[in-house]
């Protein structure tokens, strides 16, 4: 990879001053909030310090303009797989060289970032022929990213049980003492699932790691086995896709829901497709699960792959097919690809709120709705500053029916054609084309 890091987004001051660094202070103005209040965020020390009415916080901080976005908590992902992403058009086998890999692992990371995840969970697959590779690549791409994403691997071997599962759990337990803070991996593939299940179990108990587990759900007494064995695990246990349990009948889908929430498991669903290593089709049943009282989170799963060649790796986009297919309240359908994935990978609440970290996603628009449908500019805060930024110029031609219905436009500075307003992160007078 280059020395180089991705550019800053202009920050404008009253000094004209730069774009804020980690320790200082960073003003974001005219932002819309989703419960209608327009509001300006002062972030200091990667934290909210302070939230008031559009004009009321005084600082000489750098500043942000938001007019016309809406500010929200940062999206989280996860369910990643960096070890694959962007390798679909690879001609022949794919290449699992350390830095080949490292560089579709960053490069997928940053992408996501842009998107608005400040924080990623990748699986990473280990043993066979690759070894330990892929972990140590993803791990030295952790390393690149830092302070600008924060991304946490997960390690999954492929098999745990019998003679040969044996090499894989001295492989699992190589990979956390390497590094890998979540111990993974996919029963169904196992001759012996619950086994596999039970070894995972037992390292993550001992070196205090959550659990991450690829399945398909299809077997209910299965997961019942592993909800009981997961109550007792204090790091958390999550599981997914799960499609699977949505093919079941819907007595024996809510039994096994009930199940797994008694026991705190989180469900991770991918609504943009699978990824390749449980799922053989069939979404999660979303409501279902959350009318039982599991937390449900929404990931990604397979980017560019050959298990999804044309996966986005966006969470807004997993939302927004969560609103328009599973029929959650845009609220409901943001909150599985930011609240609730958060607590599953274990991270800290993050409300617009003072006192609370400073992971923010301002998306143009002025409700949810609006932003799950037409997300196409976005600014992208982690730990108080500006990290990422993806602008869109919407333009129209001269025409009656335009001007009639003042249709939206966006990105082109005060009095360039077909434009409204100025871009945030820019002075004003100073959008490029996109």
């Amino acid at each position: 990879m280059p020395d180089s890091q991705p550019q800053q987004p202009h920050s404008s001051g009253a000094s004209g001053s730069g774009p804020a660094d980690d320790s200082g202070a960073l003003l974001l103005c005219g932002a819309r909030l989703t419960d209608g209040r327009t509001v300006d965020v002062r972030l200091g020390g990667g934290r909210i310090e302070a939230v008031g009415t559009a004009g009321s916080l005084s600082t000489h901080a750098a500043r942000v303009d938001l007019v016309g976005y809406l500010l929200l908590p940062a999206a989280a992902e996860p369910h990643a797989h960096g070890d694959t992403a962007l390798s679909a058009d690879t001609a022949g086998p794919v290449c699992y060289d350390v830095p080949d890999v490292q560089r579709r692992a960053t490069e997928a990371a940053l992408l996501q970032l842009g998107h608005g995840a400040t924080a990623l969970r990748s699986h990473v697959r280990i043993g066979d022929v690759q070894g330990l590779g892929p972990m140590e690549a993803v791990l030295q791409a952790r390393r690149s990213l830092r302070g600008l994403v924060d991304l946490t691997a997960v390690a999954v071997p492929r098999l745990l049980t019998g003679v040969a599962g044996a090499d894989g759990l001295a492989m699992l337990r190589d990979a956390v003492k390497m590094g890998a803070s979540v111990v993974g991996g996919c029963p169904d593939l196992d001759p012996d699932p619950t086994g596999y299940a039970e070894a995972v179990l037992e390292l993550a108990a001992e070196h205090g790691c959550p659990v991450d587990l690829h399945t398909d759900g299809d077997d209910p007494a299965r997961l019942g086995r592993l909800a009981a064995m997961a109550g007792g695990l204090r790091a958390g246990v999550t599981i997914g896709p799960c499609g699977g349990l949505g093919r079941l009948p819907s007595d024996v889908a809510a039994r096994t829901a009930e199940q797994l929430a008694a026991a705190g498991v989180t469900v991770v669903c991918l609504p943009q497709g699978g990824c390749g290593s449980a799922e053989r089709g069939g979404a999660a049943p979303v409501r279902l699960l959350r009318a039982a009282g599991v937390r449900v989170a929404a990931g990604s799963g397979a980017m560019r792959d050959v298990s999804n060649p044309v996966g986005r790796g966006d969470p807004l986009e997993a939302a927004f097919l969560l609103a328009s297919r599973c029929g959650l309240r845009p609220q409901d359908a943001y909150d599985a690809v930011s609240g609730a994935a958060r607590a599953a990978m274990g991270l800290p609440e993050v409300r617009v709120e003072a006192g609370f970290p400073a992971e923010l996603l301002a998306v143009r628009g002025d409700r949810l709705a609006g932003a799950l449908s037409l997300a196409y500019s976005r600014i992208v805060v982690h730990r108080g500053r500006v990290v990422a930024r993806t602008s869109a110029v919407r333009e129209y031609c001269d025409s009656a029916a335009a001007v009639a219905l003042d249709l939206p436009r966006q990105g082109r500075a005060a009095g360039s054609t077909g434009s409204q307003g100025s871009t945030p992160g820019r002075p004003k007078g100073d959008e490029p084309p996109a």
